[in-house]
């Protein structure tokens, strides 16, 4: 689509960022109008209520805009993705992990957003399913993630008082100091393997909770996931080895695992009475099925070429 051409659906999650997407809408679609572009701005209050709203836009063959952080980009993915249409971001959240990895210009870097949302090409991008027994399976963007991780991010909900940078590693800090460790079976393409672990990610995108490149060699286009297992170790060892999480140093530690493939079966025993907590781009997805459970493992699946994003 052309400048003249191209229109856009603005779908803002106005908490994200503490507040800030609403703020960061108003100078990109004020540039996309002067170019000529047609710009719908709508306010939700949360990301699960945009189903409906998708659709139409789709319909309408406009271009979805997620404003808001990378559980409302994730969500809108699935939602885009479904219905055949095509999905631009406009960074305005804690993490912008998703937005990191497409490498979309800073949140506030109104010209550049705006060029990207008027010149930009769609590519075809991977999306990740999950699913547990008894529930209906949900689209993922960048990873779904088990153990010390999905409490931190449980943790990142509470912490609105503290400074938006300080949020991710002061929950980091506190998930390790509480963490028991847990015995996590993981599947890979029919590869078992047994673990005592502090947490699994399976990852889509190399970056999660603000940055840390937890996938290094993740690739968004190549029909895989990247299964990284951090087997358990003291709390001093975890503490000390956060640091190399930013980079993805943490990968040569001996007690990191890094696998591939396309199809992941996940389940585990732990201490904690309500089992081990599950999350996927900042959004709570409830806990894994233990060991041996009647009802089957969690699956996490790739589903290639699913999503055309503008970048």
């Amino acid at each position: 689509m052309s400048r003249a051409t191209r229109s856009f659906s603005f779908l803002v999650n106005p908490a994200s960022g503490g507040g800030a997407a609403p703020e960061a809408v108003v100078p990109v679609a004020r540039l996309l109008r002067e170019a000529g572009a047609t710009v719908d701005v709508t306010y939700s209050p949360g990301p699960r209520a945009m189903a409906g709203l998708v659709d139409a836009a789709v319909a309408r063959g406009d271009v979805v805009v997620s404003v808001g952080g990378d559980g409302m980009l994730s969500s809108l993915a699935g939602a885009v993705s479904t219905a055949g249409g095509t999905l631009a971001v406009l960074p305005a959240g804690r993490g912008n992990d998703f937005a990191r990895m497409l490498g979309l210009p800073e949140p506030g870097d109104a010209e550049a957003l705006a060029r990207v949302l008027l010149e930009g090409t769609a590519r075809r991008v991977d999306l990740v399913s999950w699913s547990r027994p008894g529930a209906d399976p949900r689209r993922v963007a960048g990873s779904v993630y088990a153990g010390i991780d999905a409490r931190a991010g449980e943790l990142v909900d509470r912490a609105h008082r503290l400074p938006r940078q300080l949020q991710y590693p002061s929950a980091a800090v506190r998930a390790i100091a509480g963490y028991r460790p847990a015995r996590l079976r993981v599947d890979v393409d029919g590869d078992r393997r047994d673990y005592d672990a502090a947490c699994v990610v399976v990852a889509n995108s190399a970056y999660y909770g603000k940055g840390m490149k937890i996938a290094p060699t993740a690739v968004l286009d190549d029909g895989l996931l990247e299964v990284v297992v951090i087997e358990a170790a003291s709390k001093r060892s975890l503490l000390r080895s956060l640091p190399t999480v930013y980079d993805g140093r943490h990968v040569d530690r001996p007690e990191v695992t890094v696998l591939r493939g396309k199809r992941i079966e996940l389940a585990a025993d732990t201490p904690a009475a309500a089992g081990l907590p599950v999350g996927g781009d900042g959004e709570p997805l409830g806990h894994l099925p233990r060991l041996g459970s009647a009802t089957g493992p969690a699956v996490v699946e790739v589903l290639p070429a699913a999503l055309a994003v503008l970048a």
